[in-house]
């Protein structure tokens, strides 16, 4: 709409200067063909869809719109000037590279030839010069900003589609740490009731209420997780898996003495202790297992170390799709790292550092810590 009125005006402005001389109906014959022309070519050229065509076309329409242009300036003398900033501005919009102001400069170099010509004076011949370049530049400022504008809608429309996408995989992460853990648990407390019932009925029956409250706590997380992704304590978490261990028949050790930790350090930390967990109650061979936690300075560290890690047990990326990988990204988000891998006495180690105050950055590992990890 906004290139329409400016072309609306620029071609009133050719209609009152006809009018001045008072042309013979040939003359407006020729005037309206060649001006009609002009304005279809310029709407082409001005809208988003000749950017794709093969170069031959665009082109051709150039010089067509140059034919037109000049053309009725051998007649009509500076009367017609208005209609050289029109092809100034296709030329700056279709024409790659410095190409364009070359051709746009002698656009608006021919303004003055044409004046020079017509011998109108110096003073004019300025004007006309001058009014050929402002034409041509608001053309192809009012075509940029329209394609500017639709690129922002575009670009809204991308981002909600993004936004859904982050959405969902937010939703599959938060899904694999809060179930993944429970339904291991509710898999080990099965096993272990079938061994138990018709010998021990008094401890079948306690592990039945056990299994009944990991289920109701896996149906909450599943809730929750709708929602957002839930607060989690540490030091409740290091007690739920000193249990779910004795249970599972994994002698642990469980020293967590990080005093109380900002709400999302706490989290992403008992995150990252429920995934070791999860991990270990996937691993039979499981015998001995330690956690421990404690503050370093400014930050705090969780280590989680345990043994029955077979020669065939795949070394967890970092980077992987896995929960680990999903630990990298939540300790990343609040400043820290995570680093699992078997290390050289043959036992498996989880560490996730975390800093005390979280701040939205990536934090780089000591020359400490660097040392004390895995070579890749």
């Amino acid at each position: 709409m906004i290139i329409l009125f400016a072309l609306f005006c620029f071609g009133l402005i050719s209609v009152i200067n006809m009018l001045q001389v008072h042309p013979s109906g040939t003359q407006v014959v020729v005037f309206s063909v060649c001006l009609a022309g002009i304005y279809a070519l310029q709407l082409i050229h001005c809208s988003a869809a000749v950017r794709r065509w093969p170069w031959q076309w665009v082109a051709g329409t150039l010089v067509l719109q140059a034919v037109l242009t000049y053309l009725p300036s051998l007649a009509y003398d500076t009367l017609w000037g208005s209609q050289w900033g029109c092809l100034g501005g296709s030329l700056l919009l279709l024409v790659p590279g410095f190409a364009r102001w070359v051709l746009f400069t002698l656009v608006a170099a021919s303004a003055a030839v044409v004046s020079e010509l017509a011998h109108v004076g110096g003073l004019y011949a300025v004007y006309l010069v001058q009014s050929t370049v402002l034409s041509g530049f608001v053309i192809y400022g009012f075509t940029r900003l329209v394609d500017l504008v639709s690129e922002v809608h575009a670009s809204r429309g991308e981002l909600a589609r993004m936004a859904v996408s982050q959405e969902r995989m937010r939703f599959s992460r938060d899904l694999h740490d809060l179930l993944g853990y429970s339904l291991s648990a509710i898999t080990l407390k099965s096993e272990l009731l079938y061994r138990l019932i018709g010998d021990r009925s008094d401890q079948a029956r306690e592990e039945v209420t056990s299994i009944l409250d990991v289920s109701r706590q896996a149906l909450s997380d599943v809730r929750l997780v709708a929602s957002g992704y839930r607060d989690m304590s540490l030091a409740a978490e290091a007690n739920s898996a000193a249990s779910i261990l004795a249970a599972a028949g994994v002698q642990a050790e469980v020293d967590v003495e990080c005093g109380r930790l900002h709400p999302l350090v706490d989290t992403v930390l008992a995150t990252a202790l429920r995934e070791g967990i999860t991990n270990i109650l996937r691993h039979s061979k499981v015998q001995h297992c330690s956690i421990t936690a404690a503050a370093e300075g400014e930050t705090v560290r969780l280590t989680l170390v345990n043994d029955g890690v077979g020669e065939g047990t795949a070394i967890l990326s970092p980077h992987s799709g896995s929960g680990i990988g999903n630990l990298q990204l939540r300790l990343t988000a609040v400043g820290g790292w995570v680093d699992a891998g078997v290390r050289d006495d043959g036992r498996f180690h989880l560490v996730a550092k975390a800093p005390l105050s979280p701040e939205p950055q990536t934090a780089e590992p000591s020359s400490e810590d660097t040392a004390a990890r895995p070579a890749a």
